[in-house]
This record gives C-alpha cells, structure tokens and sequence, in this order.
C-alpha cells in the first residue's frame, strides 16, 4: 500500500472527526461531509443515500450534483447502480457507468456528464443503512487502495447514522433512541406487558470511530486480543473432555483468536485512521457478510464464531455489555436477537416479557417461555437496534405488537387492556376447583402441558386435571451434557410427587427438527421438520431411550405411569418402542426393583399416516394424543415456522375438523382414550369446536385453561355441532365466523 494513500486516507478520516464534532444541524454536517469526501478523493462528485424504509433509499446530500433532487431523488433496493451496491452490499465501481449492468439514469440529478462511479454500502453488521457514492467526469479507474479508504469512510458514516447524527442538530443526537416505534411479530406466546429494556447483549456504541494516536490503538488492540486469549484457552482447559462437540467449538474459538490474518486485516485498518473499537467491528461486519453467502451450514458456524468472538473483543476494548443484577431495571422486557432456552431459565421468572429479533415460534426458548407464561415475540425485525436499556416497553404478545418508548395514549389504552385481563383472570380463579361441564352435561377433562419443575406450581391454581404433556426434552436442552439416568429419575419422580396424584403423561425424547441438542452433532438436512426427529432418533439411538425409559421406571417407584412416544407415523415404530419399554419393565423386575403400580402407553398422533394405520394400532394403544402443532403443518404442508404460510390455513377449516371427527371415530370403535394436544386446544373458540367434534380431553399451557372452562360451561355441546354442521353442509370453507356469530347470540 503506498504511504501517500495510508496518510491521505488517515487526514481524511480526521477532517470527518472534526466537521462531526462541529455543532450545526443534521443536513449541515452531511453536506460538509460530502465536501470533504469530495475534496480529499480528488473527485466532481460525492452523495450520500440513506435508507427512508427498508426497501427505499433516499438521495441525503451531495457534492456535485443538483442540489434541488436532495431529498426528491429516490430509488429502490435494488433499482440503479446506487440500489445493486445495496442489495448487493458490495462495492461497484467502474470508469464507463453507462455502459455498467443495471445503469439508471436519473435526470433531476444532473448526473450524466460523470462518467465514472465508485459506490459502496454504508452498513453496520449487516443493516443496511445507506450507499455512500463518489463520481468524476474522466473515465476514472479507481484502485482498491481508494475503494478501500471509501469503505472506512462509509463505516465512520454508519456509526454515525446509527448514533443519530444525521437527524438534527447536536441537542438532536439521540433523537433516534427517543421517537415512539411500533414493531410487529410472531407470536410465541400470548399475554401482555409493560416494563422497561434490558438488552440481553448490548449493542455495543462505538463513539470513537476515528483514532489520532494509532499506536495507541494498535496497543489497546493487542492487549484486548491477549486476554480474550488467555480467556479461550481457560475456557478449553475447563471444558469436560468427554464433551467432543463442546471441545470442538473451543478449539475453533482458539483457532480464530490466534489467526494472523484477523489481526493483520485489524492492524491495517488501525494504520489508516480507525480506532481498535472500529477496526475490530469492520471485520465483523466483513464476517457477518460472508455469513450470508456461504451455503455450507459447518462454515457457516465457523464464520458465526469469529462473530461471536468480535463481540467478546469489541466488550473487552469498551467494558461495555457486562450483565450484573444491578443492571436489571425494574420490571424487566427482555430484549435480543436470540436466545437459547438455558439462558432464558436463567432469568426465569423475574422477566416480564421476551421480545427477539430472531427465533420461531416453535423454537425451545419459546417452549420455555411458555413454561413459565412469559410472554414472547418473535421476528421483532430490527428492535435491538432502536431499543436501549430502560427504555419503556409494551408487549402485546395476543397481537404480535411491541411499542416501544410508547405515547401516553397508547400507553393508557394498554394499561385499560391488561386492566380487563386481570379482571378477566379473577372470574377464572372463581371456577378454578368447579368441572368442565357443559350445559348438556358432556365433562371435557382440561389438562396442562410442562417441562419444567417451575410449571407444577400451576397445575393446583390453574385447576387442570392433570399433565397432559410433560416435554422430557428441555432437561437435555438446557444443559451441555448429556444428564445422568440418577438426575433424570430424581427429577421425574420430583414431578409426579408435585402432581399429587394426578395423572402425569411423560413424552419421550422429541428432538431433532428445531430442537438441536447442544452436545449432539447437528445434520444439515434440506427440512429438518421432516427429517431425523423424535422417535426416528430414539429408535436409532436405543442407548438413550433405553436409559430415559429406565430413568421413568425408576421415578414411579409403585406409583402409575404413563409414557407417550411421540412422531410415531407408522404402527411398527409404535411396537418397537412399545416393546423398548417392555424389556426394561422386565429388566428391571429382573433386578429386584419396585415397578410402576400401573403402566400406559401411548402415541402421539403428529402425522396423518397415523390416523390411517391398522386397527392393531388403535388396540394395542392405551392412549392416542393428537399432537395439533406439527399434525396441522403437515395436513396443510404449510410449515409453522413461515409466517407467510402459517397463518394462511385456519384451525377451523372444515376439511381439518373432518379430519379429526374421522381420527374421533376411529378411536370410539377401540375405545381407546383420545386427547388434543397443543396451542390451538388452548383458544377457547377452537377447543369449543374440538369437543363439539368429539374429543373430551384437551391439554394446553396453564392459563389457557380458565378462559376455555368458562366457555365450555356455558355452551350445550349438540347445539355447537349442529351450528358446525351447517356451515360444512352451507360450503364455508371455515366454521370459525359461524360459530362465533352463534355464540354472540348465546350473550
């Protein structure tokens, strides 16, 4: 690289310092900035572009240009050479830019006596943000030393957008992180909040982009990295060897950490005017963007870990984002861009909501929530980007909708919401201990899903019947290693002695698909929903199931019990684990142990093959529950993860309610015990139609069950039947406004 670039681009980078720290409005300081880049480049023309909405950019200022198309000239993501730099998120320069693919003339700029053009994107890990562009009249060839020297001015630019610079003057700063934002999302569980932000990672503020002394960045560079060093390697010498996958990604992290060509790239960008806090989250960002393009799920960890290990630099060289109680606000909203279900239970019940950028509703962080009755939101796109700690937070987790630093009116119709839901609740606690009957006499037993010994304290306030599913995987889920057969008997027995006597249906293993143990390889497979999951994985993996089963065996200790194998989509897969768990009765027995006073065993009915399988099946099955999540994705092939497509089919569309009507039916000729198990039992609408249909068992999270007892004893179920049947003989293709319409006239 030759000096004179390194030290022009270094001046340039402090004249920018300087024009930023001068006071004057928002446009002010864009308009000096596209001088000064102008200037410094030896170039007619420098503009800048920011974002208006995620899929516009709009012309902000220019050196060169005309300047009555500032804030009039627009174009898409996309449209232009302009919007490729920002799809692309790449550089594109060229000495003939009419000639270059995807030229768009824009008149009302004046534009076409430049010829050549060099735009790159402004962005910060990943969001894009703006595209920064410099033109001359020549047939300008621009080096990658000048593509370079741009690319860290854009970066400077970045932070400075994100800091607010741009939108006023110097009391305006942070005007940004001071507006009302409403986001909406998924929604992974229901329930609504307010609080304050607590950033579960705190986005780290670079507020010196640009370094005068940088020797002295190059020191505070190399003493960060030295400790984040000797931090990797304890962490390696700490880590169980027996724990290989564990292991593995420590030795990538070391592998990173001592990579010359990661310090090299940082120590140049150091040398060309960057602070070490800058030049570090340049090559994240360079990371985060070879992310996005690598196809290779195993490189694509790799890249996630060099990121993550940015992150960890980025907080040893600032001190910024180290959690302590003290800094939990009152009330706390957690907000982030992911979360994993080990480190939520650590928060545990102290948080008043989950909001996360990332996430599915099917994920185990959500599962958790739901445990715990924390209302989530998922796909909140961009929230940790606008929120910060303390901030005001409202969580509307039945709409999908955040409000985020919230205007007074909008804040006293959502405290008059939750002010009607708690009222709502008190009518709930009065029929807690009455059963779920009918007006003509039909009971509907109302169970409770778990997986948490922090659920059973719901199953007496909520006035359940039992647990109708307890999830045995979030004990291997939230752990590193795989637990031992003493712990996971203890904690089975814990269970049933917290159930009292009720019944408690324990679900076998169910990973696989979202559910990825952290200790266990993950396969790349094109649709893991599909895929190695659930029993597939048990009855390829005996050894687990062999202990899990002996681990329940054990916990029952003369006590009933009941376990369910779930995914089952064939009959022969419900026999061979039926008979996985027969041999280790008998083993047991063989050993002198106590076994359970009474066993069943059962399925979960996930698949719709299952509902076609041999009457042997139905027979031999003690109890079937249907598992309503996974069996609607795939009765509709609308997977439940995409919310283009979930929300497209609706529970009560006839074709379903047939469908199970048919699985009812099925059941009643064996006598076999029959319960629906999922989100959708939990809607009192829905679960008023599946008992209509026939079913008399429902299982759903605990406070789903007083708004559904409260419905179901205030309906005659033959009345809701007939209303149903109507609508299926009137070729609706939904009974959901029929029977609500029915019901309005109930009231």
């Amino acid at each position: 690289m030759p000096e004179r670039t390194e030290s022009e681009s270094r001046k340039l980078l402090r004249r920018l310092q300087a024009t930023l720290a001068e006071a004057g409005a928002g446009q002010e300081r864009l308009d000096r900035i596209t001088h000064i880049i102008a200037d410094s480049m030896g170039t007619e023309v420098c503009s800048i572009y920011l974002l208006r909405d995620p899929i516009t950019l709009e012309l902000c200022a220019t050196e060169g240009l005309a300047p009555e198309s500032v804030h009039v000239t627009r174009l898409r993501v996309g449209e232009g050479l302009v919007g490729r730099v920002a799809s692309r998120m790449r550089p594109i320069a060229t000495d003939n830019a009419p000639a270059a693919p995807g030229f768009r003339y824009m008149p009302e700029t004046g534009e076409e006596a430049f010829s050549s053009f060099l735009g790159v994107p402004i962005q910060r890990l990943g969001d894009k943000l703006g595209v920064l562009v410099v033109q001359s009249k020549d047939g300008r060839s621009y080096s990658e030393d000048e593509i370079y020297a741009l690319e860290v001015v854009a970066m400077v630019l970045a932070e400075m957008t994100e800091l607010g610079a741009f939108v006023g003057d110097n009391e305006a700063m942070s005007a940004r992180h001071q507006r009302s934002v409403v986001f909406h999302g998924g929604i992974g569980q229901e329930g609504a909040a307010e609080g304050n932000v607590y950033l579960h990672e705190p986005r780290v503020v670079i507020t010196n982009p640009v370094a005068d002394d940088p020797q002295e960045e190059l020191r505070r560079l190399h003493e960060a990295v030295e400790k984040l060093r000797v931090s990797v390697d304890e962490m390696l010498d700490n880590a169980p060897k027996a724990d290989a996958e564990h292991v593995e990604v420590l030795q990538a992290y070391r592998m990173f950490a001592n990579s010359r060509g990661w310090m090299r790239r940082m120590e140049e960008d150091i040398s060309r005017g960057l602070s070490a806090e800058a030049a570090v989250e340049k090559e994240q960002s360079a990371a985060r963007a070879r992310m996005q393009t690598v196809p290779d799920a195993y490189l694509r960890e790799r890249l996630h870990d060099l990121d993550d290990l940015s992150n960890r630099l980025l907080r040893q060289l600032t001190g910024q984002g180290n959690h302590s109680a003290a800094q939990i606000p009152d009330n706390p909203v957690l907000v982030a861009r992911n979360i994993g279900p080990a480190e939520l239970l650590d928060y545990g019940r102290s948080l008043k909501a989950v909001v996360l950028e990332e996430g599915s509703v099917a994920s185990h962080a959500a599962i958790v929530a739901r445990a715990l009755a924390i209302p989530l939101i998922v796909h909140a796109e961009r929230i940790t980007q606008e929120a910060l700690n303390g901030d005001t937070i409202l969580v509307d987790g039945d709409e999908g909708v955040v409000h985020l630093r919230p205007e007074d009116t909008v804040a006293t119709a959502f405290r008059d919401k939750m002010a009607m839901r708690a009222a709502a609740q008190e009518r709930y606690a009065s029929i807690r201990d009455k059963p779920a009957e009918t007006l003509d006499g039909t009971h509907i037993s109302l169970t409770m899903n778990a997986g948490l010994m922090a659920d059973l304290p719901s199953l007496p306030s909520s006035g359940a019947d039992g647990v109708g599913l307890f999830r045995t995987e979030l004990q291997f889920l939230t752990r590193s290693t795989v637990p031992k057969r003493g712990e996971l008997a203890a904690l089975y027995a814990r269970v049933m002695e917290a159930a009292g006597g009720k019944r408690v249906a324990f679900r076998t293993l169910d990973i696989g698909s979202d559910k990825v143990l952290p200790y266990m390889k993950a396969t790349d497979e094109p649709n893991p929903a599909l895929g190695w999951r659930a029993i597939r994985v048990g009855l390829d993996k005996p050894g687990v199931m062999r202990m899990q089963l002996q681990a329940l065996i054990r916990a029952a200790n003369g006590r009933p019990l009941t376990v369910m194998f779930p995914f089952i989509a064939q009959f022969e897969e419900f026999t061979a684990a039926r008979d996985h768990l027969m041999r280790e009765l008998d083993r047991e027995a063989a050993l002198g142990r106590v076994l359970p006073g009474k066993v069943e065993i059962g399925a979960m009915l996930e698949t719709p093959s299952l509902a076609f399988a041999p009457r042997q099946f139905f027979e031999m099955a003690d109890f079937i529950s249907i598992g309503g999540n996974d069996l609607k994705q795939f009765f509709f092939a609308a997977d439940r993860e995409n919310e283009r497509v979930r929300r497209r089919y609706d529970t009560l569309n006839v074709s379903y309610l047939t469908f199970l009507a048919q699985i009812v039916e099925r059941c009643q000729e064996t006598d076999t015990a029959l319960s629906f198990c999922g989100e959708d039992a939990g809607r009192p609408i829905e679960a008023l139609c599946f008992a209509a249909m026939g079913l008399r068992a429902l299982s759903m999270r605990p406070a789903s069950i007083g708004p559904v007892k409260s419905l179901l004893r205030r309906v005659d179920l033959r009345e809701a039947r007939a209303v149903i049947n109507e609508a299926e003989a009137s070729g609706e293709q939904s009974v959901r406004s029929a029977v609500m319409d029915w019901l309005k006239r109930q009231s």
